[in-house]
């Protein structure tokens, strides 16, 4: 897979209003500024934490890039 995290992460959009993953990837896809070709974890930490909105917690984000190198693994 080859995909960026943002790519990967908006695979999650339509997981319903309660589900964490799918806030943060409806906040993503809502940011103009997010780094959309990105896959390197440390420069996207970075964003969500100086950048990005509330509703990208970092303890989601972090979920988030565990299943993404998984799957990057595979």
């Amino acid at each position: 897979m080859n995909r960026s995290f943002y790519q990967f992460t908006l695979s999650f959009r339509a997981g319903g209003k309660d589900n964490l993953m799918a806030q943060f990837a409806e906040a993503m896809f809502k940011d103009l500024s997010f780094p959309k070709e990105e896959t390197e974890f440390d420069p996207l930490s970075r964003y969500i934490e100086e950048k990005a909105d509330d509703k990208m917690r970092s303890t989601v984000f972090d979920e988030l890039y565990k299943l993404y190198e998984e799957r990057l693994n595979q």
